[in-house]
């Protein structure tokens, strides 16, 4: 029960859960070394791309490489894809307003 809440709350409100996983774990802090403004952006800006990128280097060891990068790749597209396909849907319906 916990795992699926888990699974929906990243894959839902991945901004949730990477701050969940920055406060309540030292996951985020070991993935990027310390700092805390790349992070930070990531979570604003990039928010799957970042969830993504944490969980691989904690399950993986430390060892991002090979296929992770391409789930890392994936997950930036998906963010790319939530940034540009609301401004897609706000175009089409301006448009049918004005017709």
């Amino acid at each position: 029960m916990c795992g699926c809440f888990a699974i929906a709350l990243g894959a839902f409100f991945p901004r949730v859960a990477v701050l969940l996983l920055w406060i309540f774990t030292n996951w985020v802090t070991v993935a990027f070394k310390g700092e805390w403004l790349l992070p930070l952006i990531g979570v604003i800006l990039l928010p799957y791309t970042t969830l993504t990128y944490v969980l691989l280097f904690t399950f993986l060891d430390g060892q991002v490489n090979g296929f992770a990068w391409f789930l890392v790749a994936l997950a930036f597209v998906i963010d790319i894809a939530a940034w540009f396909g609301g401004a897609k849907g706000g175009y089409s319906y301006q448009q049918q307003q004005a017709n």
